[in-house]
């Protein structure tokens, strides 16, 4: 067999997702041509669907090294990079990569990407736009990269701009599933909107069709539902909703125990560990971490404080997992020992880790928000090695916490609990257990941020957010969603845009004949 139909073999194993038996052969070719750029590249690109990074990022250098041309290489190598959260030597390749041909639009849109992730959306936009020039020269339409465009324009609430890009892609291609999703999110259904009733007919008519992949139907479903549930039509939005989840359970793996296992190791690792009487070090930046359940609230809380002058709303992120992963777990268990060192070291390691992410953000203001909802889990780290930083739980009424969870389709792993009543419900249970035990051993630590409160009393509980967050009153907070400075990238967007409203609070009142298995299982009502 020669090496192009081998070559060939490997791509077919690729598609079908047959990755280890992609490594092995590639591996057995590297051995014969061993400075094979093309092949390095794609032993690249196997270890990257593997999520073996590292081993990816020596495999795109040592492609480089062997071509020094060869900027699909250097594009993925900087993907590589990006996906580690190692931002600034990511942009420094993107940026080598447009110095060598500034018609790359694979590069220009996962440059694009790293903008958005570091909340710079008037870079992405310039850049996704170039992208999309390119491409239409070439004759390619690019659905994705339009996508990604109506996404950025719709976190920035400017949907007029989302509409017209979604009627680009729809006359390209009118039955693109995240399109239809899209404006499902920024559709208010109704009976005297003709349009909107349409676009549900549409959508049925697609879930249809017998030649639909599996994750169209996931999305449609999704979609489809929330549009019932606008009309109130909630038994018919649950049977959609629950297709939806079924199909999303079936396509991935459940993570609940990894997560029950992580909650327990937690809580026996920090029995014995005092959290209180930490000495105070003055630290240069402030981080107020705003955390709890997915769906509770904590977008609303991020808007709402990002909104002040001296706030900078960073959004949700990956920094403080990365680091506490990288310094104190070991084969999926705490390393007690290393907590215990570094806290009686005057070390500030964790801290400055942490900071250094933010180097390549571009903001003045001294306080940053963390809305990262799982961050609930390492609170005994923040409290150790981030002694100044301010801890904000939001807490809202369990039902209506985990019905809004059954509606949406997140596209994290981290929620591959997500997707089943009885999941949820478990999930919410241990996440209780967990947030009780951080509460016993620092009671005055923790802010709980009532979200039915919020709503109901909005200037009051805004008052004492501010004040338990040494910040001044400002009238900017109460008008959040004309003076945030936090694009919404995750699924609140088209909630946490508007001004508070209480459709929200016991909304799980319209599903109660349908998720009594749920419900039965929560423990605290």
């Amino acid at each position: 067999m020669d090496l192009e139909t081998r070559i060939r073999s490997i791509h077919n194993l690729l598609q079908n997702k047959n990755f280890l038996q992609a490594k092995e052969i590639l591996g057995k070719l590297l051995k014969r041509i061993p400075n094979n750029s093309y092949l390095l590249n794609l032993s690249g690109l196997t270890s990257q669907y593997l999520d073996d990074y590292t081993s990816a990022i020596n495999f795109f250098t040592l492609a480089i090294k062997s071509d020094e041309k060869n900027i699909a290489a250097m594009n993925n190598l900087a993907n590589s990079h990006k996906r580690l959260l190692n931002y600034i030597e990511a942009e420094k390749i993107y940026k080598k990569i447009l110095a060598i041909d500034h018609n790359y639009a694979h590069a220009l849109n996962n440059y694009a990407n790293l903008k958005i992730e570091i909340n710079d959306y008037n870079e992405a936009i310039k850049l996704l736009k170039r992208a999309i020039l390119i491409s239409n020269q070439k004759n390619i339409k690019p659905l994705d990269i339009m996508l990604s465009l109506a996404s950025v324009y719709q976190s920035i609430n400017d949907l007029e701009k989302v509409k017209e890009i979604l009627d680009e892609i729809f006359l390209i291609k009118p039955k693109f599933a995240p399109a239809h999703k899209l404006l499902s999110e920024i559709t208010k259904y109704s009976t005297s909107n003709s349009k909107s009733l349409s676009h549900i007919d549409e959508m049925k008519k697609i879930l249809e069709e017998q030649d639909i992949s599996d994750q169209d139907k996931i999305t449609l479903s999704f979609a489809t539902g929330k549009s019932l549930e606008d009309l109130k039509k909630y038994e018919k939005s649950f049977d959609y909703l629950q297709l939806a989840n079924n199909l999303k359970k079936h396509k991935i793996n459940s993570n609940l125990k990894e997560e029950i296992n992580i909650f327990d190791n937690l809580m026996k690792s920090f029995e014995n560990i005092k959290l209180k009487n930490i000495d105070i070090k003055t630290q240069p930046k402030k981080i107020i971490f705003v955390c709890g359940m997915p769906r509770s609230g904590t977008t609303l809380a991020e808007q709402i404080l990002s909104s002040h002058p001296n706030v900078y709303g960073a959004g949700e992120l990956l920094y403080l997992e990365k680091t506490i992963k990288e310094n104190f777990i070991e084969d999926h268990k705490i390393n007690k020992q290393n907590i215990i060192n570094l806290q009686n070291s005057s070390s500030e390691k964790i801290f400055l880790e942490y900071l250094k992410f933010f180097e390549i953000y571009n903001f003045d203001e001294n306080r940053i928000v963390d809305k990262t909802p799982q961050n609930f889990k390492w609170i005994g780290f923040i409290k150790i090695f981030f002694p100044e930083a301010k801890i904000i739980i939001c807490k809202r009424n369990p039902k209506d916490n985990c019905v809004s969870l059954f509606k949406n389709n997140f596209p994290s792993p981290m929620m591959n609990w997500a997707f089943d009543q009885e999941e949820i419900a478990e999930y919410y249970n241990q996440y209780f257990k967990l947030i009780s035990f951080w509460k016993d051993k620092i009671p005055n630590d923790i802010y709980d941020l009532d979200y039915e409160k919020l709503i109901n009393d909005n200037k009051n509980e805004i008052d004492k957010l501010l004040k338990f967050c040494n910040l001044d009153l400002n009238e900017r907070c109460y008008n959040f969603t004309k003076f945030s400075k936090t694009p919404i990238k995750t699924v609140s967007i088209s909630q946490a845009s508007k001004p508070i409203y209480k459709d929200s609070i016991n909304s799980s009142n319209s599903y109660q004949n349908f998720l009594q298995k749920m419900f039965n299982k929560i423990n605290i009502i």
